[in-house]
């Protein structure tokens, strides 16, 4: 019997992907650092770090704690701002073959709807990824992403200024049904939605008797919060994405390929990989190596021959 490879390809909203791996935002720079090593032409997409209208120099260290199963960031949106990112971040990923999604966060309406409106009109950006779920900072955008009328507000203003990118809203965890939030912004224009971001959480340090983080509580991640990622895709997928062909890009924890499959068969489309970069830099592309060699194994012409499938 003649096996055929599966079809790795994948979409999310208009937006095509060879495969279904990308890098979550935070987790690899602006993309370029990884294309040390290997070709990053092998991945389904690149998210960038979030992209705010003015620079951050974001907290003062220490802001990163590596914790039991996981890792504790408080970053605080540290970035160069638009206006560098489009003359010296985004050419420089013009000659790498692959789909570049970058991630937005903004203080107020009016700058994420100018950052929004730039990335838009810049050749090479695939998709905007709408940050209203970073828990680490005082004025990172989270406000809009945990009561359902505002987020949806936002998204209809900046789904107006986005017509040719994918428009993609990153959810919080930190909600009380995420669901409710899911379909606010998917009723306010939302092609794709990205899930989960980070935890809150906060580390100590037991013999000094302080938070080890200058800014008290961070963003927990890593394979310690997959277990509520997977409940929360699983949920929006049953509620909302499912129902309404919505794609999902799922994240928190993933690894290994075991974990891209959980994901799929818990209801996403595509995964981004994020906590486990810092371990092993090379995971996205060994990730699409594996997932090829188990969709083979287990008799699957594509990823979305996965996607929500779930037994009894």
């Amino acid at each position: 019997m003649i096996r055929h490879e599966p079809d790795m390809g994948v979409t999310l909203g208009r937006l095509k992907m060879k495969n279904p791996i990308a890098t979550a935002s935070g987790c690899s720079g602006y993309g370029e650092e990884l294309a040390q090593f290997y070709d990053l032409a092998l991945l389904g997409a690149i998210v960038t770090k979030s992209i705010t209208l003015r620079p951050r120099e974001g907290h003062p260290p220490p802001r990163l704690a590596e914790v039991r199963a996981g890792m504790l960031n408080a970053i605080g949106l540290a970035n160069v701002g638009l206006e560098a990112f489009l003359r010296d971040k985004l050419p420089a990923l013009a000659r790498f073959e692959v789909p570049v999604i970058v991630n937005v966060a903004g203080s107020t309406r009016e700058e994420y709807l100018e950052v929004c409106a730039a990335l838009d009109a810049a050749p090479g950006v695939a998709g905007i990824e709408l940050n209203v779920s970073c828990p680490n900072v005082k004025e990172g955008g989270m406000e809009f992403g945990i009561d359902p009328a505002t987020l949806a507000g936002l998204v209809q203003d900046v789904r107006r200024k986005v017509s040719r990118a994918t428009l993609i809203v990153k959810l919080s965890p930190n909600v009380t049904d995420i669901a409710v939030i899911a379909r606010a912004a998917v009723d306010a224009g939302a092609e794709a939605l990205s899930l989960i971001n980070t935890l809150r959480g906060l580390a100590i340090d037991p013999w000094k008797g302080r938070p080890i983080l200058t800014n008290v509580t961070g963003g927990l991640s890593g394979p310690a919060i997959k277990p509520v990622a997977l409940y929360m895709v699983r949920r929006v997928w049953e509620q909302v994405a499912g129902p309404r062909g919505i794609p999902i890009l799922g994240l928190g924890g993933i690894q290994f390929v075991e974990d891209v499959i959980e994901f799929l068969r818990a209801g996403a489309t595509a995964v981004s990989v994020g906590t486990a970069n810092f371990v092993d830099p090379e995971t996205g592309p060994k990730l699409v190596a594996g997932l090829r060699e188990a969709l083979e194994r287990l008799g699957c012409g594509s990823p979305g021959d996965l996607t929500g499938r779930l037994e009894g």
